[in-house]
């Protein structure tokens, strides 16, 4: 990996000759910090320098880090925004929706499953592929339950949820495990539903106690 990113930098032109040379050029760069530094560390700035443009180019042809690191792992957008709107509306049925949305991109179209499914098939194996999986399910899931709700301890319910719904997906369509590949997807989103509910929206403290 460092070989190929210091042989890229090593070819790197000040000017790059059109737009879709600049996007590949900015997608090649990003796959190799990504795959150094990680998603969290990766910033678009450097990004940026490493395909010798300025970062405000970086950000006409992605919108976001995620959108850059979705392109980066062959994630369509659009599979990004249906997860998104999952949590947009009331916290009733916040958790069935989440589930519903998250087995839909990773068994829906091809366009998103079989990449995101490659990714997953990588994190077992390759630690970075592991880390930019996590750190990437993470930050998306903490962004959108922080963004509407404030709740306590929103990092590890993040964590919690993003590891519930993985473990599902490994269980379902990697280990095959006879009872989950065999069940109806919405069976499985009336069942876990509730327990991605109750992290993502705990109840109040006197429901809770008694009091």
């Amino acid at each position: 990996m460092t070989a190929h990113t210091n042989s890229a930098t090593a070819g790197r032109p000040g000017r790059r000759p059109g737009p879709s040379t600049t996007r590949q050029a900015v997608l090649v760069a990003a796959r190799a910090r990504f795959a150094t530094d990680g998603f969290t560390a990766t910033t678009i700035r450097r990004v940026a320098s490493d395909a010798g443009v300025d970062a405000s180019l970086v950000m006409q042809y992605f919108r976001s880090k995620n959108e850059l690191f979705a392109a980066v792992m062959s994630i369509p957008a659009d599979a990004l925004s249906r997860f998104s709107a999952a949590f947009e509306g009331p916290d009733e049925l916040l958790g069935e929706r989440v589930v519903r949305a998250f087995l839909g991109i990773w068994e829906g179209d091809v366009r998103s499953s079989e990449p995101l499914m490659a990714t997953l098939r990588g994190a077992i194996v390759n630690e970075q592929a592991n880390e930019q999986l996590r750190e990437f399910l993470q930050e998306r899931m903490l962004i959108n339950a922080v963004a509407s709700r404030s709740v306590d301890n929103a990092s590890l319910r993040a964590g919690i949820v993003s590891s519930m719904l993985v473990g599902l997906v490994v269980g379902r369509d990697l280990v095959r495990v006879p009872t989950l590949s065999e069940a109806e997807r919405e069976t499985l989103v009336r069942l876990v539903g509730p327990a991605v509910q109750s992290v993502l929206v705990p109840p109040p403290e006197d429901e809770r106690t008694g009091r």
